[in-house]
């Protein structure tokens, strides 16, 4: 499947700003399951773009803009080539938790098995697992019990947008019973280490439409985990949608949680109220020579609004 992705940020402050700092992860990634064909990003006011790669091998763009400002406006262009997967077996081994916790791959994949930033061992987590019965997924293999886990998550929280904050805890969302595509990861990813199954956090695209009848918001980015089995590798869940992940799914990053990934983050130094609006547009195309300079253009939403102070604050977005 051959998709393009447009991706708009705008940032508008009510008065003059300076020192802006931004990193970006909006690169998709290269992988077994996607080919990157082109990206391209444009940012005005005009600043010389400088790259990296971070700690999780995603691509990182980052650029400072120290003259007095009042908006910014980023746009990010992608087509990507992504691959039917590999159809998953009916189920794998019991021997597979066996495997799981050998010191070979608890070793290796300790970063994705630890507790950390918004994945945590919390009171309600736990309450959620036993009024769930979670645990006694165990008794079956691990695959099945991620099947199900994914299933059980989809059912039991409700999917609503504005009922949380990119920064909300867990709790938030367990005790609403509601949230957005990044408070299913967070709560799919603590439940698989609870488990015992390294976990990571994914942060990217979903090609919607009406036919797949998914939950997740057509104009915003989404996230999904990837849990890892011996035997198979890395396995997309999206519990937001009920769906192993396929080829609708255009991953981007991968993290120990939201906060290694968000698609923008920054700070600027200014007194200033800013106001955040994201639009995201993704869709199926035939050919990469697609003018997507002048198609698919996104509806923008406005996603954040803070209140500044004379010196350095984080802006970021949510993932729906």
């Amino acid at each position: 499947m051959l998709l393009e992705v447009r991706h708009i940020t705008e940032y508008r402050y009510d008065c003059s700003v300076r020192e802006s700092v931004i990193e970006l992860r909006m690169q998709p990634r290269r992988t077994n399951d996607q080919s990157p064909v082109s990206f391209e990003l444009d940012v005005e006011p005009h600043a010389e773009i400088l790259s990296y790669a971070d700690s999780w091998g995603n691509v990182v763009h980052h650029f400072d803009l120290p003259p007095l400002h009042n908006q910014l406006d980023i746009a990010a262009r992608s087509v990507v080539k992504t691959h039917e997967r590999v159809v998953l077996p009916a189920a794998l081994s019991m021997d597979e938790w066996g495997a799981l916790s050998t010191d070979a791959v608890r070793g290796e994949c300790w970063d994705f098995l630890a507790m950390h930033g918004f994945v945590e061992d919390t009171g309600a987590l736990r309450a959620f697992i036993d009024a769930q019965d979670l645990m006694k997924l165990k008794d079956r293999d691990p695959l099945s019990a991620l099947r199900d886990l994914n299933h059980r998550l989809y059912e039991a929280i409700g999917y609503e947008g504005g009922v949380t904050e990119p920064d909300s805890p867990i709790d938030h969302a367990l005790t609403e019973g509601r949230g957005v595509c990044q408070d299913f990861a967070h709560i799919m990813v603590a439940i698989s280490r609870r488990f015992g199954v390294p976990a990571r956090y994914v942060s990217g695209y979903l090609y919607t439409d009406q036919a797949s009848h998914d939950r997740s918001t057509a104009g915003a980015t989404h996230a999904w985990i990837e849990a890892y089995l011996p035997t198979l590798g890395w396995i997309g869940f999206d519990p937001t949608n009920d769906l192993v992940a396929g080829e609708r799914h255009l991953a981007v990053a991968f993290g120990r949680d939201y906060s290694d990934v968000p698609p923008s983050q920054g700070v600027f130094r200014g007194e200033a109220e800013s106001r955040l609006s994201v639009g995201v547009a993704v869709r199926k195309i035939a050919s990469p020579s697609v003018d997507i300079a002048r198609a698919n253009e996104p509806t923008l939403i406005t996603a954040r609004r803070r209140t500044g102070a004379p010196s350095l604050i984080a802006q970021h977005q949510q993932q729906q």
